[in-house]
């Protein structure tokens, strides 16, 4: 691919001018207008079956749509339905091309046109394609038919062989077609369809290269697979036209004509550099539509338009680049479902805009998807929105092999090729457990055939040792590295319904209150508000301290588990999991605004900001704990303007203030830098009586549109009479619907959680009810009652959608426009160094001389340990330089549960004595600083077993490679054992 000369470039020009003449290749929304029934029907795959009693849907629509949040995962129903579909096509639309695109279906699908048998699709995640030309019915009715099997125990044909990742766990089987159907007729010459199941193709690639940050340009690539399926050889030129979010055409370019054998499939090529450009980035979703046409003969033919972004990343030293600015993860480890009470996870896009935004609203800035790749609405959402994206493929807990690999391994090439244009995917994923060697490289070798170019990168959970994978680390437990990078993917599982503000509100919930989980305390997954927002904090600090700046060996971040409530196993009281920082309607808990206070920067905190948690509406006599949030360096409190003891401080960011009073008004909290500058404050007032209720209309951008499937949401607050929210309200609120429009309803605390009742509660004062668009426009009428309040009403019209004979035009993402809140990447450094690691020269022990380099040899998966003996338990470090050390950072075999006496000497002098603390990881410990270059850690007696995580469970096997001690060889001893992971001996940076 070379830059064309400026003969060809003219000639280039010229036909680009002939191509405008030229409609980009016809894609139709095929979602509506289809029936659904629910059972095994024979003779439905037929064309002239009568299907005239069926229940009328739009696409996206799961069969068992009802069920989502009202039962357990496990009692999904799964069983087999049939989705039907009459259209005809347009008359220019004859001997074209014509092909169906299925984004996904659960779980496995047999597809009929008029009578006949196109294939089957078995893997329940990625969408396929189908080739309908053989068996269309160009001038009449066609009927495509679908037949899908979402059973949990559901086998490939083939093989007799399950599925890994159909797991009644953790991937919500909402069955059916639960996702978007397009349909793409087009000229017989053509661009492929990214879609390898079934078609074997590969699409439309494009890349930049030779990446420029500061002067804004890069090379754009454009990559064609095309094919003559034409009776006769053809010229085929290949022209490239890049446009801005504005309109404007900011490149042109393409390639010399190449002569295409009928039957023949080629790639075509080419690349220019491209100035002025905007690169996509974090919370700057900034979207550019390459045109690519193919000038058959000399004639403008089958534009495909591909909206992509152009960045920058690089993966390396412990850290992650994006646009040459470091970036620490802080982000969600998601289900896939990204699911809604009533409808699962089949929402329109603007309500995935609008959850996924919810991240940039409070300054996360990824999500790991889970098990299953992502919906592609959800990774077009996460384009526009500027949220990067941690892509799987498929899997459960463990390492595979046989065919159960084999069909990882097709899942991830099928994914790859499908998502590879899309600038918010920045890591595959290739295993929820660590994979071995080999697996990796296989893994590697597939995103380097398909996306060689695309500055992703490829590894698994765990991956600790193995460094053909380009980033790692484990599900719980904080890791470092100063080779790949180490992002915890699925941190803290803590639950908690919004329901419970503290021990002292009502409905007074004490916390930890609930049953048992497999006959063990199940405190953790049964808490309040309060506490779990402070143990956002408590489980962010372990990734913060161990940053970018901190030393050599460094982390990376992490994903929380998880951003929104699921329908998905549970450990709590309720049968869905509250780990989420919102609940399934996407209602704050305060631990979201824990994250927003910590996570404002791209690695050390950029912009100071402190939040209460809680309410301030409490009875005469009340004397509680509050807790203040805050990135200051000191904190002072106010009640009514009276100043509150002072408090202490934890984990960097959490402000206890012990015994505050209660009285009515205003608290507010004013947080300090250490020169006693104020860096930010931030308040709560008492709220008065509940006066009535508030209704809240929550659309998309143009309103409402009458296709069947877009939704409407209203936000019912009780209020006081200045319109505050009362945060104690829990008043019943009964709903009526007027027009043409489907309630899908809200969810709350108690029977079948309320799912598609139209009366429930209010839960802290506020709740959210959905409301689905009938096929016909129409005003839509939702009045809200509740005793001892004046009714509320809201109205709003749909918006007509225009469909002809089955094919539509209508795109529901259309007027959904980029955030670009954050602004461009800054040129700045995102954090500056406050400690320096200084490097071992060498080491020598009490015992197993041979084994010493395991304890700082930048892997966590070894370890040094003596022989259980007082007199072994030592080993003397010998430093690169004399230092100041004032910080041993430490991972003792055990972390959590184990607890070890210690004397560390500088040389010959005690510099620090006592018991480490447990943890998910390492622990820091603050030595005196004497310059010395020998180091001497030792044991000082018997270690203690008392576990500080002890209703950490995990689906997985026990033995799952940590060291952690319950799972490492001989954990259970004691005695006299010191076991060292790593090890690194930190200087702090004197200003």
């Amino acid at each position: 691919m070379k830059r064309t000369n400026l003969l060809f470039t003219l000639s280039l020009l010229f036909m680009l001018v002939a191509a405008v003449r030229v409609s980009a290749r016809d894609r139709y929304n095929f979602n509506s207008d289809w029936k659904l029934q629910v059972g095994d029907i024979k003779g439905a795959d037929s064309r002239g079956f009568k299907d005239n009693g069926w229940q009328r849907v739009t696409l996206p629509h799961a069969f068992n749509e009802d069920e989502a949040f009202k039962v357990p995962i496990k009692q999904l129903t799964d069983t087999v339905a049939w989705y039907r579909k009459h259209f005809r096509l347009p008359r220019e639309a004859k001997g074209k091309k014509v092909f169906v695109e299925f984004e996904g279906l659960r779980m496995g699908a047999d597809f009929y046109l008029n009578g006949h048998h196109l294939g089957y699709h078995e893997n329940g995640v990625m969408a396929v394609g189908l080739d309908l030309t053989p068996y269309i019915n160009y001038g009449g009715e066609n009927v495509i038919a679908v037949r899908v099997d979402n059973n949990w125990a559901y086998r490939e044909r083939a093989t007799g062989q399950r599925f890994q990742w159909n797991d009644s766990n953790f991937n919500a089987n909402y069955g059916g077609i639960p996702k978007n159907v397009w349909l793409h007729v087009a000229d017989n010459v053509y661009q492929t369809l990214p879609l390898y199941s079934n078609l074997g193709t590969t699409g439309v690639y494009i890349y930049a290269t030779d990446i420029d940050v500061a002067s804004r340009k890069a090379v754009i690539n454009a990559e064609s697979e095309v094919r003559n399926e034409s009776k006769r050889p053809v010229s085929i030129g290949y022209s490239v036209e890049v446009v801005d979010a504005d309109g404007n055409t900011v490149g042109t370019f393409g390639s010399e004509p190449v002569s295409v054998a009928p039957g023949a499939t080629v790639t075509l090529t080419a690349s220019d550099t491209v100035d002025n450009l905007h690169f996509w980035s974090w919370g700057y979703g900034y979207l550019y539509d390459v045109k690519t046409t193919l000038l058959v003969n000399g004639k403008a033919a089958d534009q495909v338009v591909t909206r992509t972004g152009f960045r920058k990343t690089r993966f390396g030293n412990g850290m992650i680049w994006l646009n040459d600015r470091v970036l620490q993860m802080k982000g969600y480890a998601q289900r896939t479902s990204n699911e809604w009470p009533g409808v699962g996870l089949s929402v329109p896009p603007w309500m995935s805009d609008y959850s996924n935004g919810m991240l940039i609203d409070h300054n996360a800035n990824f999500f790991r998807w889970m098990h299953v790749t992502a919906w592609k609405q959800d990774a077009e959402s996460c384009d526009r929105v500027g949220v990067m994206q941690m892509l799987p493929a498929g899997d459960a807990e463990r390492d595979v092999e046989g065919r159960r690999w084999g069909q990882r391994t097709e899942l991830m090439r099928d994914m790859i090729i499908y998502f590879r244009n899309h600038p918010s995917v920045i890591f595959y994923e290739s295993g929820n457990e660590s994979i071995s060697r080999d697996h990796m490289i296989e893994m590697r070798d597939i995103r380097d055939k398909y996306d060689p170019h695309g500055g992703r990168a490829i590894g698994s959970r765990e991956m600790l040792d193995i460094r053909e994978a380009e980033y790692g680390g484990e599900m719980l437990y904080v890791n470092k590295s100063e080779h790949h990078p180490m992002v915890q993917t699925e941190y803290c599982r803590d639950e908690g319904l919004r329901k419970y503000w503290d021990d002292w509100s009502y409905p007074y919930h004490r916390h930890g209150d609930g049953p048992l989980y497999r006959n063990a305390d199940a405190s953790a997954y049964n808490q309040n508000q309060d506490q779990l927002a402070i143990e956002m904090v408590r489980r962010w600090y372990d990734f913060y301290r161990e940053r970018p700046g901190m030393g050599r060996r460094v982390n990376s971040g992490g994903a929380k588990i998880i951003f929104s409530d699921t329908q998905t196993h549970s450990r709590g009281a309720e049968n869905y999991r509250r780990s989420g920082v919102v609940d399934p309607l996407r209602i704050p808990k305060d631990a979201y605004y824990a994250h927003k206070v910590m996570w404002d920067g791209w690695v050390d905190v950029e912009n100071h900001s402190s939040y209460i948690i809680g309410h301030w509406n409490y009875k005469p006599g009340v004397v509680k704990p509050v807790y203040v949030v805050s990135t200051g360096d000191s904190v002072q409190l106010f009640v009514n303007g009276k100043p509150q003891e002072m408090p202490k401080r934890d984990y960097e960011f959490l402000y206890t203030f012990s015994n505050v009073k209660w009285e009515p008004g205003v608290i507010e909290a004013v947080s300090y830098d250490k020169d006693g500058k104020e860096t930010s404050r931030t308040s709560k007032k008492t709220v008065g009586e509940p006066k009535s209720l508030k209704l809240t209309l929550m659309q998309g951008p143009k309103g409402t549109y009458a296709d069947g499937a877009d939704i409407a949401m209203v936000q019912v607050e009780v209020v006081d009479e200045n319109g505050n929210r009362c945060p104690l309200a829990n008043d019943m609120v009964s709903f009526t619907l007027e027009g043409p429009a489907e309630w899908r309803g809200g969810m709350a605390q108690g029977p079948d959680n309320y799912a598609l009742a139209k009366e429930l509660p209010v839960e802290c004062g506020i709740t959210r009810v959905l409301v689905r668009s009938g096929f016909e426009p129409g005003k839509v009428k939702l009045t809200a009652t509740a005793t001892g309040y004046a009714p509320e009403t809201v109205e709003f019209n749909t918006i007509p959608v225009e469909v002809e004979h089955g094919l539509s035009k209508f795109n529901p993402s259309a007027a959904l426009k980029p955030r670009l809140d954050r602004g461009e990447t800054p040129l700045t450094p995102s954090y500056y160094y406050k400690k320096v690691d200084v490097k071992v020269k060498s080491a020598k022990a009490g015992y197993a001389n041979d084994k010493v380099a395991n304890s700082y040899d930048d892997n966590e998966l070894s370890e040094w340990r003596n022989d259980g003996r007082l007199e072994t338990a030592w080993i003397t470090y010998e430093l690169e330089r004399p230092a100041e050390i004032d910080d041993i950072c430490v991972k003792l075999t055990g972390w959590r549960q184990r607890s070890y006496p210690l004397e560390i000497y500088a040389g010959d002098e005690l510099v620090w004595s006592g018991d480490t603390d447990r943890s998910l990881g390492y622990v820091h410990l603050n030595a005196r600083p004497v310059r010395s270059r020998f180091i001497t850690i030792k044991l000082k007696g018997s270690a203690a077993d008392s576990d500080a995580f002890g209703q950490i469970v995990e689906v997985v096997e026990p033995k799952a490679g940590e060291l952690d001690l319950f799972k490492a060889e001989g954990g259970d001893k004691t005695n006299h054992e010191l076991r060292i992971v790593e090890i690194e001996f930190l200087e702090t940076l004197r200003k």
